[in-house]
C-alpha cells in the first residue's frame, strides 16, 4: 500500500499545480535533463489529451512561444493563448494534417500510447506504430537542430525504433523518468540535434 501512495502522490501534486495528469512530471524531468523546450520556441505535442504536456510546454516556451496539440479525441481543457488544438488521427498524417499544424517546429513531443489490450506483444507493436508515425511527422515539421521526445512500450522492436531515430538525430538517449509507474514498460526515446 505504501508504494501505491507514493505513486499517487504524483497525481495529487499534478492537480495541485493545475495539470490534469501526473505525466507532466515525466516531461519536466526530461526538460531538466536536456532543455528540449526553449523560451519562444515552437512545439508540436502529438497525442496531447488530457493536456498536461501541452500546459507544461506552453508555460515553458512562454507567451512568445507557440504550442500545437494534436489528438484523435477532443480536448476539454481551457487552452492558454499560445496553444492551438488540432483534432486528427496521427496514424493518417495527410497533407491536410500538415497544413493544419503548420511548421516548422523546434520540438516534437509524443506521449501517445495505444489502448491497452493486455497482450504485451500486441501492445508493444501498436505502440511502435504510433512512434513510427510520430517520427515520420517530426521528419516533415522539425527544424534542423530540433528535439524529439517519444514514449514507446519496451518490446522486441525497441532497438529497431531507436536505430531509426539515430538516423535523423545527432544524439539519442533513452529515459525512464522517476515518476513512471514501476509496472509500466514505457520508456522515452529522446532525439537531440536533428540532422
Amino acid at each position: 500500500m505504501k508504494s501505491y501512495r507514493w505513486h499517487d502522490s504524483y497525481a495529487i501534486r499534478a492537480r495541485k499545480e493545475g495539470f490534469p495528469a501526473r505525466s507532466v512530471f515525466k516531461l519536466q524531468e526530461i526538460q531538466e535533463s536536456f532543455r528540449i523546450l526553449k523560451k519562444g520556441g515552437r512545439v508540436l505535442d502529438l497525442g496531447c489529451v488530457p493536456g498536461s504536456w501541452l500546459l507544461f510546454a506552453s508555460r515553458t516556451v512562454g507567451g512568445k512561444g507557440f504550442v500545437v496539440g494534436v489528438d484523435i479525441t477532443s480536448i476539454s481543457l481551457k487552452l492558454p493563448p499560445n496553444v492551438r488544438f488540432v483534432q486528427h488521427d496521427v496514424l493518417r498524417p495527410d497533407a491536410s494534417f500538415l497544413d493544419a499544424v503548420g511548421r516548422p517546429f523546434d520540438t516534437v513531443l509524443s506521449d501517445m500510447a495505444p489502448s491497452s489490450t493486455g497482450n504485451k506483444f500486441l501492445d508493444a507493436h501498436r505502440s511502435l506504430e504510433l512512434c513510427e508515425s510520430a517520427l515520420a511527422i517530426a521528419g516533415h515539421v522539425l527544424e534542423a537542430g530540433g528535439a524529439f521526445v517519444c514514449k514507446i512500450f519496451h518490446g522486441a522492436d525497441f532497438n529497431v525504433f531507436s536505430d531509426q531515430v539515430k538516423k535523423s538525430f545527432g544524439r539519442v538517449v533513452h529515459v525512464r523518468p522517476k515518476s513512471t509507474r514501476k509496472a509500466s514498460r514505457e520508456i522515452y526515446v529522446v532525439g537531440l540535434g536533428k540532422n
